[in-house]
């Protein structure tokens, strides 16, 4: 008798342990019909939804108190952050055009020069003579065909007479441009204007033709070439706001401008090449730097609730809806959570009221009391970073 006590004993407690668990938690009375076990017990699932709609009283028949927070409609914002790296607005190597030894270097690493102002000097006497040369050739080229001017009317001058000295004289002229010519090549101008990058030769040093002797910087503005996932090409055109923080410079944020947009598709990492545009007037930012590029664009409207209305059965999540007095369990698909907001979609409308406390002791169609109002919370954006 003593074993068969034992097993009622055991069966008894194991009927009030289920019959807790299903006065306390709304989705186990569905959950053990659907496996047998109340079938097993004898107790009829049906009557068990309507057992506990009776506030801190689970067997009694009084309204339940809760406390509510109002669906709300929230725009998120879909932002996407990529790594880019900076270059100059414009970037120049200077080459000598002639070769010569140099005698003059007006310039230092890190200045900036103007555009058309000497940087350099070749050694220029041999031009310098030949340029004077010229001058007197042209001289006397002009002087003759002036004498041939004067003698034409008194007929002592040929016609061949007459377009030699005319020859004579455009030769001249042009000897005198390719000596001014030569003489300028022997000049190393600055053909933009920007600093002065790190210089490789010095006075004294012979260069070649087409040898490069500096790197000149235009950095008043920086371009920023970043990809950007082909999801969001249909939401960038150019002009479109950037904000770009220097990974080196994490206090300095500059906004910009898409200044270049690509026209391919990368197809092994379905990303599209762009470059914007930052302002550089305080010479903060130097070319070669890496960039956190962020792009905002407006996402889509999704139903927002408090993280405590959010309850979880063997269906998935679901909330309680407050309609016409009662609660009523609505399914809900998770999309975002956040520290203060869910973003959810489901079959509710902004305004709805959803239970955030005295979930525990509802049950489909029982009867609520509302005695409290939750606080609004702000939805954080997502961020798609790249």
């Amino acid at each position: 008798m003593s074993v068969l006590r034992q097993i009622l004993l055991s069966v008894a407690a194991f009927a009030a342990a289920i019959y807790i668990w299903i006065a306390y938690v709304p989705a186990a009375a569905p959950f053990l019909e659907r496996i047998g076990v109340l079938g097993i017990l004898g107790i009829d699932g049906s009557d068990l939804s309507h057992t506990n709609t009776g506030g801190s009283n689970w067997g009694g028949g009084g309204p339940v108190e809760v406390v509510v927070d109002e669906v709300v409609a929230q725009t998120i914002d879909d932002r996407v952050t990529a790594i880019g790296d900076g270059k100059a607005v414009r970037a120049v190597t200077v080459r000598s055009e002639a070769v010569g030894r140099l005698t003059e270097i007006d310039m230092q690493a890190g200045m900036r020069v103007e555009q058309g102002s000497v940087i350099a000097q070749l050694e220029s006497e041999a031009e310098t003579i030949a340029l004077e040369r010229a001058r007197i050739m042209l001289d006397d080229a002009r002087y003759e065909e002036d004498r041939i001017a004067r003698l034409e009317n008194t007929g002592a001058v040929t016609e061949v007479r007459r377009r030699e000295a005319e020859l004579a004289l455009r030769t001249a002229e042009l000897g005198l441009r390719q000596a001014q010519f030569d003489l300028d090549q022997r000049r190393i101008v600055a053909p933009i204007a920007g600093w002065v990058g790190i210089i490789d030769v010095a006075v004294g040093d012979r260069v070649a033709e087409q040898e490069a002797i500096v790197t000149i910087t235009d950095r008043s503005e920086i371009l920023i070439d970043f990809r950007v996932p082909e999801r969001v090409i249909g939401k960038i055109d150019i002009g479109s706001l950037i904000m770009a923080t220097p990974l080196g410079l994490r206090d300095l944020s500059i906004e910009g401008q898409i200044s270049a947009i690509d026209t391919t598709v990368d197809r092994s990492s379905r990303t599209l090449r762009v470059q914007g545009r930052v302002d550089n007037s305080q010479d903060r930012l130097r070319v070669g730097m890496a960039f956190s590029v962020e792009m905002s664009f407006p996402g889509e409207t999704l139903l927002a609730v408090d993280p405590l209305a959010v309850q979880w059965s063997s269906d998935g999540a679901f909330v309680w809806a407050v309609r016409d007095g009662k609660a009523a369990p609505v399914s809900v698909e998770i999309r975002q959570r956040t520290a203060d907001q869910v973003l959810i979609e489901a079959d509710l409308t902004p305004g709805e009221q959803v239970v955030t406390e005295g979930v525990q002791v509802l049950r489909p169609g029982s009867e609520v009391v509302i005695t409290g109002q939750a606080s609004a919370r702000q939805v954080s954006a997502p961020t798609a970073k790249l």
